[in-house]
Parts: C-alpha cells; structure tokens; sequence
C-alpha cells in the first residue's frame, strides 16, 4: 500500500508540475474557445476561468483533454482545438504520463518491483530527461517554410525545441485606419512590435513584449484623453503628427509587458513581472480589468484540489506623466488582492476577493503582504484609511450550453445607513453585475450571445485623493465608466465557415456626469469634493445617455493573422448640449499576433 501511495503521489506532482507556463496574453482567442468547450462540455478545467490571465500550459492540457474526452463537439470545435495546438506547440506533451499499474487495457509494464498472490506492481516509468514536443500527432509543421527557419509550424516566426529549453519568437501588427463622419482627418492606430516567450526545464518560463504605437483616436476617445491625461491602454506619450495621412492631433506612446514565473511546487506557482491581470467571466469587470496599461506586479498562485488562490501585488502610479511638468518621478501608490476561487462542483464556481489601494510615501506598507488576512482588520489595526473593496464572483454553467455570471463589489458602508430610506448617505458604494452567455443559440454552431448588466453607485472606487483611488496612470482600474452609472450590453459572435468571424455589439448606458460639481463619476476627482453626505443618487449630476453600436469582422488569412473591417456607431445625447456627440465610422485593417481592442465607454 505504501508503495502505491508513493507511485500515486509521484505521479500528480509529475503532473502538476508539466502545466502552467508562459501567459496567453489577454484578448487572444483562446480565451473564447476555452469558454465554449468549457460550457459545452461541463468537463472541469485545470484554470479557474474567473482569474486571467490563462497559462498556456493550462490551455493546451485542457483541449488534449477535450480531444480524448467521450463527449460530443463539433467539426468547428475541433477546428477551434487545433488552433489552440498550433498557438500553444510548445505545450503538447502535458499529458504524456505514463501508466504504472498493469492489468487494464492499452497499459504498459515497466520495472518490476513485486509480485504477490494476486497482482503484478511496477515503478513509474522514468521520465525521460527530454520530451519533444514534434513527436506529438498534434504538433502541426508548415509545408514550405521560409529559407527552411522561418516559420516551421504556422504560429511561430521562430521557434526553438531544444533539450531543457524551448522559445518562440513573433512579430505584432496592428494597423488599423478609418475615416470618421464629418471630419476631415481620418483615425489612425499604427501598431508594431515583438513578443518572445520561453520555457527552461518545464519549470521556468519568461515572456516579454515590446509595442511601439502612433495613433489618432476617434473624437470622443480624444475627450478622454484630454479629460484624464491619460491614453487608454498606455503609459507615457507625446503628440503625434503625419503628414502621409494627415493627421494633426495624434498621440505616440511605447508600451511593453515582461513576465518570468517559477513553479515552486506542484501546487505553488510565482510570478514577477509588469503586465494587465482581469477577474471575472464578463465583457466588463466590476473587481480588476485590463482597461487601465501595465504596472509591475507581484503574484502567488496556489493550486489545491478545487481551490485556486491568488496573492496579487501591485505597485501603481498616482498620476499621469502629463500631470507633472517637470521630470520628477511620477508619484507612486500600491494595490494588494487576495482571491480565492472554489470549484463547489465543477459548473460551479464561486471566489471571494478583497483588494486594497494605498500610499506609504512611495513606500510599501509590509502589514498587506500578509496573505490570509482581512485588508480591513489591517486598515483598523494601524489606524488607515486605505481604500479597500471586497465583494464575490459566481458562474454557474447549465444544461451545456448557458452561462450565469456575476458580481458584487462593496466598497464602503455603513449597516444602519445601508437600509435607511431617503437618505442615500454617499459612503454605501457597491456596484453589480449579472450576465448570461449562450452558446451556439437556437443550434446554430459557433452562435454564441451573451447579456451583461453592469451598475455603479456614485463615489465608489474614489478616495480622498489619488493615492489610494481605484486607478493606475490616471486610468480605472475596474469600468471605463468609472461610477455613477448603470449599463446594458448585448453581444453576438458568429462564426459562419472556420476563418471568418463576425463580433457585433450594442451597449447603452445611463449615467451621470460631473460639472462644477462633483457627482460620483469620475473616479479621479476626491470624493472630499462632494455635495454633503446625503441625497446621492445613482445617475446623479449631468444626465447623459449613451448608445454603441459596434461591428468587427475579422478573416484570418494565417494562424493569429487577421484582415479585419470595422464600424463603429456612438450617440451620447446629454443634459449639457455642448457634451451631447454622434461618432459614426467605417474602417479596416490588419492584425497580428495581438488582441483586438475597442475603447468602448
């Protein structure tokens, strides 16, 4: 018995340990395929979906797992896994663990170690010291590859398969050009880079990215960008001007990610790097998003049977480099979250989070470091007044083919104030979230919906100042919409044949602004700034209303490349005539190797 336990063991920590790896990165389509197959099949995954980014380890032992599994997909499913293969090549001898015992089918002897009355037990076979990943029937090479280096299988400009080491080496593009209504210049976004990634002993991975970006955003996006000091989705930046497409008002900024992980132990993961993180299953997320650019991080994960528990630390900026005109170091502050995800059963999930925003004097406050505490113990404990949230998220996938989603976020409250009527004192900040995703709708495969309401109350995610407001480099951290705003969103995804795919999206939004006053919206102004403590209502201040309605096609000509067209219509219709704006343009270009982003708020 004993000797059966030790070959048990042995073999979960073999297990354990040849998953996980370098991130895939946030937009990437592997993420929509593994939440198809997840739902369609209700078979249990190795990630827990709320908490992303993915690892492409993961990702290609679940589609093995699915290619095997005695349950019905379709032709297009299998056409969705031997993508996820090709992207993630370097993975696909997760599941090579060999049988230990004999006596059933198909299983191989190995060493002998003793035989009794009744059974024969053999030792684990020894790993071998290299496993190539070409030897397996889903490894996919190219026909003609360039000058026989350069594109060897289709998803890798280069890739390296050595004993103890494995790298991969692509090139980012993302042009995108489109001539907006009524205006002379057209909207441009020229985007260009490098991402590499790599693996030393199955046990050691590393991924990095450099983007270098010239853009001229669509007129309501340029409002933002002047309101916040802050480009969407990047950090430092400068004016930008092209006389080739005449454009006058552009910005140009550099970005860039940098990952490298250990697996300590078969349940231990670390990561340190500089890059997005997103908790949640919908469009949007009320806890953590990737609208805000790259900070550096620090993170734990912890793997246990149907628990998954994540120590996220993070250190931000208080402002944005436009804030400052001299160049002084920009103000720091720092985010420390703790989530915890339960698989109850395995369509089932439900987490619990809690994060706290803060500033030390550009100094770490060690008492957060703390993996298990309560943040608010803490808080009270050496007399802070930090901004700390908590709150929960749920999915509950039903009859393999609908999604139930959600979550709630409390940021700050009194009880006997929670429930009193008329008084709507402006500390209760919570906001929610409730969605449902459907795939292949009526049948129809590839046909997938999904239906999310979002909603804010006013100051929630605010501070007294910049330093502990939910936001990174003058950019929310959770909503684009930052607070003080209720939202409905409905989305279609068709894939009609096996490169074509059609993104539509119409969201409304009822919310309100600020003026002179603040109201509870933007999220940057300090909520010491507000109109007394009672009779704040949700949509209070300037009300303003808001329809987008998007559509993205995208064709992909070669693995993870993509020509694309787009159209997008905004109509804000405010109080404020001079605030109310239509936005209405049609565009196309080329994408690869990167996510799309639309700048939807």
């Amino acid at each position: 018995m004993r000797k059966v336990i030790l070959l048990v063991l042995t073999l979960l920590y073999t297990y354990f340990l040849h998953a996980q790896g370098t991130e895939v990165p946030l937009g990437n389509d592997a993420y929509h395929i593994m939440d198809r197959i997840k739902i369609k099949t209700g078979i249990a995954s190795p990630f827990h979906s709320s908490l992303k980014f993915y690892t492409r380890g993961d990702v290609a032992k679940y589609a093995l797992m699915m290619d095997t599994a005695s349950v019905f997909i379709s032709s297009k499913d299998r056409v969705d896994l031997y993508w996820v293969y090709k992207d993630n090549n370097e993975w696909l001898d997760v599941l090579d663990i060999p049988t230990t015992i004999i006596g059933g089918k198909n299983q191989r002897m190995h060493e002998k170690v003793y035989i009794d009355s009744t059974k024969t037990f053999y030792t684990l076979e020894k790993r071998r010291d290299y496993v190539n990943v070409e030897e397996s029937d889903k490894y996919i090479y190219t026909k003609k590859p360039i000058l026989n280096t350069f594109y060897k299988t289709p998803a890798n400009l280069f890739e390296l398969n050595q004993p103890y080491f494995k790298l991969r080496i692509n090139p980012i593009i993302n042009f995108k050009i489109s001539k907006e209504q009524n205006e002379e210049e057209l909207n441009f976004f020229n985007q260009r880079g490098l991402r590499l990634r790599g693996v030393v002993d199955d046990r050691i991975w590393f991924s990095a990215n450099i983007l270098e970006t010239q853009a001229r955003f669509p007129n309501y996006v340029t409002d933002r960008v002047q309101r916040d000091n802050a480009v969407p989705g990047g950090s430092f930046f400068k004016d930008f001007e092209s006389s080739v497409f005449n454009i006058t008002n552009g910005y140009d900024f550099l970005n860039g990610q940098g990952h490298i992980g250990f697996n300590l132990t078969p349940h231990f993961q670390f990561q340190f790097g500089h890059g997005q993180h997103f908790i949640g299953n919908g469009y949007r997320s009320l806890i953590l998003s990737d609208f805000a650019t790259n900070y550096l991080y620090m993170k734990f994960n912890w793997r246990l049977g149907r628990f998954q528990y994540q120590n996220l630390y993070a250190e931000l900026s208080a402002e944005g480099n436009r804030d400052r005109k001299s160049d002084n170091l920009l103000g720091k502050k720092y985010m420390a979250t703790h989530h915890l995800s339960v698989d109850i059963l395995p369509n089932l999930n439900v987490g619990l989070f809690e994060t706290v925003v803060f500033s030390r004097n550009n100094n770490f406050e060690l008492q957060y470091l703390n993996p298990i505490i309560l943040y608010r113990v803490v808080e009270q404990m050496i007399g802070s007044a930090d901004n700390v949230l908590a709150g929960v998220d749920v999915r509950w996938d039903f009859l393999k083919r609908f999604s139930l989603y959600g979550q709630f976020v409390l940021d700050e409250f009194k009880f006997d104030e929670l429930f009193s009527e008329g008084n709507d004192w402006w500390g209760n900040k919570w906001a929610v979230q409730a969605g449902l995703k459907y795939i292949d709708v009526a049948g129809i495969d590839h046909l997938d919906a999904q239906v999310e309401f979002n909603m804010a109350r006013p100051f929630i995610y605010t501070h007294r100042d910049s330093s502990s407001n939910y936001a990174h480099y003058n950019q929310a951290l959770a909503h684009p919409l930052g607070a003080n705003f209720k939202e409905y969103i409905f989305k279609l995804r068709y894939q009609p044949i096996k490169k074509l795919t059609i993104d539509t999206r119409v969201i409304y939004a009822d919310y309100g602004e600020d003026d002179d006053n603040n109201y509870g919206n933007n999220i940057l102004l300090p909520n010491v700034t507000r109109l007394g403590n009672y009779g704040h209502q949700l949509g209070q201040g300037v009300a303003t209303k808001q329809l987008l309605a998007g559509l993205d096609a995208s064709y992909q000509i070669w693995h993870n490349t993509y020509i694309e067209l787009h159209y997008l219509y905004r109509k804000k219709d405010s109080e404020l005539d001079a605030r109310s704006s239509t936005t209405n343009f049609i565009g196309g270009g080329v994408r690869m190797n990167i996510g799309n982003r639309n700048n939807d708020f």
